[in-house]
Formats: structure tokens, C-alpha cells, sequence
């Protein structure tokens, strides 16, 4: 969503603008941007320009969303996920997502490029854990996007900005939280490397995703 755009969106990877809905005004923009964000996040954003965040729709699903400055206006993002988490075999996952899944220990990258499904393979490995283990869960999020119910497993869910101050100060104190599996939601700078990789080798269980077009690619990035 763009100031004098119409709202378009991304279908089968291929851009399509609404029919009939005329160009956006800057008014119908930032009227979404105050529906869709707390006042937090919203101080958040004219402190730095730029928010990830997300929104749960009743019977509809949780969205992920990005809010930019762009022209003196801001834009806006939106995806739609899934209401119900996917099974490794409704998503048609290879048969090795299940086992690693059910690690009792050390680190396992998902990578691949933006929107190529890296966070929902991570929810359908989480959430079969959930339902074969009995382990304690901390998930790490910028934002939170599958809401998951604690069903054999402990499940603590942690958002950045809400929850915590960064990836790399709430893995700081994480082990004092009694975890089994960490997921961190991306590891973004070297700190949080450094920390998952520290994490990793103390003997627990810890899931993050990586921008890279390889898992080769994605190794080279940590280390």
C-alpha cells in the first residue's frame, strides 16, 4: 500500500493492482497504520521510520506486516498467514523436517529468500514437536506470527519491542529460562550468531532462519 498507487497485491509471486479501488490517499494509509498498531508501536516507528509488527483478525488469521517512510508518507506491507499452523504434510515437506524436528539437540537453519516459506516450515516443526514432546518451547519474534497452544509442549512466546529488547539480549539470559528448543525467529546481526552458535553448543535444541540462497551459502553467513 503506497500513497497515489492503487493497493496491489502479490499472487502466485506476480504483482496485481485492485480493481476499482482508485489510488490510495495518504489519509486511507495512515487510517490502516492506527487500526493496525499499538500506540507502542507506533512511537516505535516515528522514532525510527521503519516497524515490523503483527495483527491477529478473528477468524481470519494473523498478519505480518512492515510499516516504511517513503516520500514523506508511510507504506505499508501486509501478508496474510494462515489461521491453522500447517502440518509438515499438508505443506509436503520431506520427510527429514520431521526428524529434525524431534532433535534433542543443536542447530538447524531454515534459508531461503523472503516469502520462499522459511517461517511457516519453522511453525510446522515446532508445532509437530508440540504435539509429540514434552519439552519447554521459547520462541524469539520480530513479530510473533503463528500463535501456537501449548499441547504436550511448554510453549513461551517472546516479541521484540514488547517482550524483549533484541534477539541478542533475550538470548543473554535465555538458559535461565529453563528452555528445551529456542526458536530464533532470524539471525540478523553477529551478535545473535554468536549467541545461537554459543546456545547450540551448551546441548539444547535451537531453530533460526537465514536469508541466503543455499544451506552452503547460509553456513559461510554464521561462521
Amino acid at each position: 500500500m503506497v500513497v497515489g498507487s492503487p493497493a496491489t497485491f502479490r499472487i502466485d509471486g506476480s504483482l496485481e493492482a485492485a480493481d476499482g479501488d482508485g489510488l490510495l490517499a495518504a489519509q486511507d494509509i495512515n487510517e490502516a497504520f492506527l487500526q493496525l498498531t499499538t500506540p507502542e508501536e507506533r512511537e516505535h516507528f516515528h522514532r525510527h521510520l521503519e516497524l515490523d509488527f503483527g495483527y491477529t483478525l478473528p477468524d481470519v488469521g494473523r498478519l505480518r506486516c512492515n510499516a516504511a517512510q517513503q516520500r514523506g508518507s508511510i507504506s505499508l506491507a501486509v501478508r496474510l498467514l494462515p489461521p491453522k499452523i500447517p502440518t509438515i504434510d499438508e505443506l509436503e515437506l520431506p520427510a527429514i523436517c520431521r526428524e529434525l524436528a524431534m532433535k534433542p539437540r543443536g542447530l538447524v537453519i531454515i534459508t531461503g529468500p523472503t516469502g520462499s516459506g522459511k517461517s511457516t516450515t519453522l511453525a510446522a516443526m515446532i508445532q509437530h514437536l508440540n504435539f509429540n514432546e514434552t519439552r519447554h518451547i521459547v520462541t524469539i519474534e520480530d513479530p510473533i506470527e503463528y500463535v501456537y497452544t501449548s499441547i504436550k509442549c511448554a510453549v513461551t512466546q517472546r516479541q521484540l519491542g514488547s517482550d524483549t529488547l533484541s534477539f541478542a539480549n533475550a538470548l543473554k539470559h535465555i538458559l535461565r529460562q529453563d528452555p528445551d528448543v529456542i526458536l530464533v525467529g532470524e539471525m540478523r546481526d553477529p551478535d545473535t550468531a554468536d549467541a545461537v552458535l554459543t546456545i547450540a553448543e551448551t546441548g539444547h535444541f535451537i531453530l533460526t532462519t537465514g536469508h541466503a540462497p543455499s544451506a552452503t551459502q547460509a553456513i559461510e553467513r554464521v561462521v
